[in-house]
């Protein structure tokens, strides 16, 4: 039976099988992990949760979210970053369960909202949210900065 456990600071070990679990399946294997200071200080942050799910002593699956405090409210938000399940354990229910699990702690924590972006492209992962039911579906269009890339500077 896969338990669903809210990392904390005492979790170093299973947040790295995490990571590791997340480089496998996104296929991110060039990806250099930062060192156990810098992980352990992100495990101790109230603006970072890793939820990992557990089958026997194995990290089958997890997910990442980092907490947003809002300006319109007082009430903060949860953005999901990561969520992966190992591909043998895939089509189990276990990102399902990961999915629940992160609402009910927000839920619980006074959270006002959770959201998750998948882009355009990850069939897989468009169906797979749209199956957990959530409040809403909103179509957006992601921008992203490489600031160390980005040399083209603006006229002030």
């Amino acid at each position: 039976m896969t338990s669903i456990k809210k990392l904390s600071e005492k979790d170093l070990e299973g947040f790295r099988q995490v990571i590791n679990m997340f480089k496998d399946v996104f296929e991110i294997g060039s990806c250099q992990v930062p060192d156990s200071t810098h992980l352990q200080r992100l495990l101790g942050k109230s603006s970072f949760l890793v939820f990992a799910a557990i089958e026997g002593d194995e990290v089958v699956g997890g997910l990442t979210a980092h907490v947003l405090d809002q300006y319109y409210g007082e009430k903060p938000s949860a953005y999901i970053y990561d969520l992966a399940v190992a591909t043998n354990y895939q089509r189990q229910g276990i990102g399902t369960k990961l999915i629940t699990e992160v609402n009910n702690y927000c839920r619980d924590k006074g959270f006002g909202e959770v959201f998750v972006q998948a882009e355009k492209v990850d069939d897989y992962a468009i169906d797979f949210y749209r199956s957990t039911k959530p409040t809403e579906e909103v179509q957006a269009v992601h921008f992203s900065y490489k600031p160390d890339k980005n040399t083209t500077r603006l006229p002030d």
